[in-house]
Formats: C-alpha cells, structure tokens, sequence
C-alpha cells in the first residue's frame, strides 16, 4: 500500500465516523454564527464533499478488485477439483466464461444428473445439498453479471 493510499484510507475512515459528521454540522453552524462568507463555505465543503467521494469510490475499486481475485481463484480451484474427480464431466470446466443461458442448461443438467443416480448418488442430504450449491453458484453467476451491466 503506498502512502497516498494509507492517507485516503485513514481520511475516508475518519470522515466516515458519526462523530465526524456531528463535528461537520457544529462547524457549519459556528460557521454562520460569526457571521462570515456562505460562499467560501459552500466552495469549501464542495471541495471536501468531492474530495471524500472519490476517496471512498478508491476503497471500493480495491474491494472489487480483491473480490475478482478471490473468484478467479476460486474457480481454478473447482477446475482442479473437476478435472481431478473422476466422475465429475470435463466441459464443466471454465464455464463461467459462456453465456448466462448455456449455464443455466448446464446447471440443469447436473441437476438432473444428479437426480437420475437415485440411491447410487449417495445420501439423499448429500445429493440435495448438491443441488443445493449449483442453485447458489448459478445465482452467484447471475449477480456478479447484472452489478457489471
């Protein structure tokens, strides 16, 4: 982390803290009361407003980013385990890169695959949480699509 960075981080905590904001509004209040110009004070809290957005919208690219780290490693790690299980189909491998329609086909499928084992697949609690977590990763799928759009 570079110093500007620990600078924007700490400035965006601080001015994020409730006591903060009261301290703002005593300020402004004061501000007014010893009678001096509204137009240096609305240019500087313009300043300061703009300021603290674009230091919070910074925090928030970081968040992203780390956040798409950890599913691309998270995805690498389902690949192996994929192609690592000898039951489990290869061409499910890097389907998070086709369209959200052909996911869901697959997801259908390896619904249905499922299903089609019966008392083979193992316990039922097992096959149902199955399901389970290729429902949760489809909807996963779909939200990470639609924050991009």
């Amino acid at each position: 982390m570079t110093i500007g960075d620990a600078i924007s981080d700490w400035t965006s905590k601080l001015f994020a803290h409730p006591y903060m904001q009261v301290g703002v509004i005593v300020f402004c209040v004061l501000w007014f009361a010893f009678g001096w110009h509204a137009d240096t004070l609305t240019a500087a809290l313009s300043v300061v407003a703009i300021t603290l957005t674009q230091m919070v919208l910074n925090g928030q690219y970081e968040r992203e980013g780390e956040a798409h780290r950890r599913d691309i490693a998270m995805h690498a790690k389902l690949d192996e385990l994929i192609k690592a299980t000898k039951r489990a189909r290869d061409e499910m491998v890097g389907i998070e890169e086709l369209e959200e329609e052909q996911i869901a086909e697959l997801k259908e499928e390896a619904k249905e695959a499922i299903d089609a084992q019966g008392d083979r697949a193992g316990d039922p609690q097992e096959r149902e949480t199955a399901k389970a977590a290729v429902e949760q990763a489809a909807a996963k799928r779909r939200s990470r699509v639609k924050s991009r759009a």
